[in-house]
């Protein structure tokens, strides 16, 4: 195994300060002068590490202002997976398909947990959300994406796990941006809403097995659409 360079060795070393100081989105760091003299490092290795570090947003550098920890947002990471998913799918590789079942594998053993206890106005705003895709079905003949992924956020906000909110975001973002090339406006958008109903209904219920069904229901009109078709064999 290669051994890391300098710039890789420094960015390590950046996100240990990080954690020692128990710094915090926004907080600053020390200046770029400062870190050549902390790390015994030149310009050139410093500047090296820091770029790569706000490229994953570990890091921020406001010009004139300063080094600041970044937002450490999982943008880069649904990026990432965007672009794997496109350049499999360029291939003919089944990459949408391998996101969407990490996806489904996370949501379907999630949703049971959300009825230990969701709160009423967690169900309303599901509600509210399913009555929304109702309207949009009725008006323009489809469920609008935003609208699906608001529904499936939303549906988790009660387990009050941030790092999951980001990424389920992240598993939708990435999707969105690959999902293009994928005919996906042929499912009954009936059929839509009425699987999203009887997902809040399963919570609403406090039916665990019920809402984990769901979910698998509604996975399997996705994954449907994204296999690759057998071909028949030739006689």
């Amino acid at each position: 195994m290669a051994r890391p360079t300098m710039a890789q060795d420094i960015e390590r070393r950046i996100k240990e300060l990080i954690l020692e100081r128990r710094l915090g989105p926004g907080d600053p760091l020390p200046t770029e002068a400062e870190l050549m003299e902390l790390f015994t490092a030149g310009r050139v290795s410093v500047r090296e590490a820091l770029k790569a570090l706000q490229a994953m947003n570990v890091v921020e550098i406001r010009r004139g202002f300063g080094t600041f920890v970044g937002s450490l947002s999982l943008s880069p990471f649904a990026e990432g997976l965007a672009f794997r998913a496109a350049v499999r799918h360029g291939q003919g590789e089944p990459g949408l398909l391998e996101l969407m079942k990490v996806r489904e594998a996370l949501e379907t053993g999630l949703v049971g947990a959300v009825t230990d206890g969701v709160p009423a106005r967690d169900l309303a705003v599901l509600r509210a959300l399913v009555a929304t895709m109702e309207s949009e079905a009725a008006q323009g003949g489809r469920v609008a994406r935003t609208t699906d992924r608001a529904f499936h956020l939303a549906l988790y906000s009660s387990l009050d796990n941030h790092l999951l909110s980001e990424v389920l975001d992240a598993f939708w973002a990435a999707m969105d941006r690959v999902r293009e090339d994928v005919d996906d406006g042929h499912q009954d958008p009936a059929v839509t809403c009425a699987q999203h109903h009887e997902i809040v209904e399963a919570v609403a219920a406090a039916d665990g097995a019920r809402a984990v069904r769901a979910m698998r229901t509604h996975f399997d009109g996705i994954r449907g659409r994204l296999e690759p078709q057998s071909v028949p064999a030739s006689v």
